[in-house]
């Protein structure tokens, strides 16, 4: 966890610096530089499994800190293979369901794994890694693969599986992790044959982590063939533990997420939604719809609506450069309103 976020629950783990194994002192002091003081109970438990050559399956509710769990192992894992790395050899994979969730990711690897490259040029360091999402020329990406050799991929697993077949040069034999986040929706969107090809091609002996915010029944299957004999860590902060404890239903939400709800007839919806966006013009706001065309429709009615407040739409069916520029226009707005599917449901 970050030691400037006040409105995010305070990390209960050890200090990385604690950590057994112990962390290289590059990590350590990216981790510094980044604000990160305390591991959160998913990093405290995950990390030292990774690093110790134990393939995990980890199951935690989404804003626990999973992208950490795995970014950490992952360079430390390459710290000490990455002298008998050739060109073209790719040492990590990070496969995530959804671009939006692919790109975030990749942010928050960047800076761990500009420190395993040996360059001094800052823009050469940035190669290190790569990310591969659909929307874009696949063409494109084959030549950038052969041209930059990035040690690490961060990918959707259909532009993942696609520059595999293309690239001549693209070498798994020496993979050292793959990780498979939010594996639960990767299985949901249809992407088992997909994972079980990539799968296929990856040296047996590698570290294997499975992170998912629920353990269905597809999830325990693909562990069964990806993983070997893999530690299940499952996470619940403080209350749900309590509560278990107890003999009360626990649920796979963050307990500090409150939940509220307004039952009402279906031509009465807008209207409700219109009052609550009024009420809540200096929050940031996510609006949830069934499909592309709900977002679509709503996100017009509401422009009419609310002549001051101009929704930001998000799903599918747009533009790469549509949905990076409608996703960054939110990021960075102090109070808005996105409107979108459940592409960005799990991690942003």
């Amino acid at each position: 966890m970050r030691a400037n976020e006040p409105s995010a629950a305070a990390p209960e783990g050890p200090s990385f610096s604690a950590l057994t194994p112990a962390l290289d002192a590059r990590s350590l002091a990216t981790l510094d530089a980044l604000g990160f003081v305390r591991a959160t109970p998913v990093q405290a438990a995950t990390i030292p499994l990774l690093c110790s050559h134990k393939d995990v399956a980890v199951e935690a509710c989404t804003g626990s800190g999973k992208t950490l769990a795995f970014v950490l192992p992952m360079v430390e894992i390459l710290w000490r293979s990455v002298k008998t790395m050739k060109r073209h050899d790719v040492g990590a994979l990070i496969v995530s369901p959804t671009r939006e969730l692919a790109a975030q990711i990749h942010a928050v690897a960047a800076p761990f794994a500009r420190a395993l490259s040996k360059a001094e040029d800052d823009s050469e360091k940035d190669k290190v890694s790569m990310l591969l999402t659909g929307g874009t020329d696949v063409a494109k990406d084959v030549a950038a693969f052969a041209r930059d050799s990035p040690l690490v991929l961060i990918a959707t697993p259909g532009r993942l599986w696609d520059v595999m077949q293309r690239s001549r040069e693209l070498s798994v034999k020496k993979c050292e992790l793959l990780i498979l986040d939010e594996a639960d929706r990767l299985l949901g969107m249809g992407f088992m044959a997909t994972l079980n090809n990539i799968i296929a091609r990856l040296p047996k002996q590698r570290r294997t982590g499975l992170f998912s915010a629920t353990q269905t029944e597809e999830v325990t299957e693909l562990a069964r063939a990806g993983l070997r004999n893999p530690v299940r860590v499952t996470v619940r902060d403080a209350l749900n533990a309590a509560a278990k404890a107890a003999g009360e239903k626990t649920g796979k939400l963050p307990t500090q997420l409150q939940l509220l709800y307004r039952v009402c007839p279906v031509d009465a919806k807008l209207w409700h939604l219109v009052n609550f966006i009024e009420e809540h013009r200096e929050c940031k706001v996510i609006v949830y719809f069934l499909t592309c065309a709900c977002v679509d429709f709503y996100e017009s009615a509401l422009s009419a609506l609310l002549s001051d407040i101009h929704p930001i739409a998000l799903h599918g069916k747009m533009k790469q450069s549509a949905r990076e520029a409608a996703l960054g226009k939110f990021t960075t707005q102090e109070a808005g309103i996105l409107m979108c599917t459940d592409i960005a449901a799990r991690g942003l």
